[in-house]
């Protein structure tokens, strides 16, 4: 289990209790790292700068208890903004009709990155619409995606629907 899970597991429950969700957690350098948590209000409302220091409260007590970085570390929590990463089976299931970039992890002359409307998941298959026809991508060989911006998005985003 890597160190980003382990902590993930550790702060969770907590997160939860406080009405977040984890989007996604990165430990970056060695010498003096850098913990990045992203994070999403349960309720899918909009996040705010209160509600990163009130998860950053959070977790600095869990972390200085149970002290998974044995060395001296930054802590930064964000939201996911519109162009937000899609980590979980949930997040491509909640973004099911946007427009998406996504990287496949892959060997030799096969493509590995696409652009394309989202839609959605088929048992274990991430399920693409490019150019009229439909892609699928075995969700274990998701590398990376993230939702692009478009008008569309924006003008959703100031309706307060995503």
């Amino acid at each position: 289990m890597s160190l980003a899970d382990r902590i993930e597991n550790l702060i969770t429950p907590t997160i939860e209790e406080l009405g977040f969700e984890i989007v996604r957690i990165e430990v970056l350098g060695e010498m003096s790292p850098c913990l990045q948590i992203m994070a999403d209000r349960l309720d899918q409302t909009g996040m705010n700068v209160d509600d990163c220091a009130q998860i950053s409260r959070a977790v600095s007590a869990i972390m200085d208890v149970e002290d998974p970085i044995t060395s001296a570390y930054t802590l930064e929590v964000s939201s996911p903004g519109l162009d937000r990463p899609l980590v979980k089976r949930a997040h491509f299931e909640r973004f099911t009709g946007t427009e998406i970039r996504m990287e496949k992890r892959g060997q030799g002359d096969e493509q590995r990155r696409f652009r394309g409307e989202l839609k959605g998941l088929e048992g274990d298959d991430v399920v693409l619409l490019i150019k009229g026809e439909e892609i699928h991508i075995p969700f274990s060989d998701v590398q990376k995606a993230k939702i692009v911006i478009t008008d569309a998005l924006i003008a959703a985003a100031k309706e307060g629907t995503n």
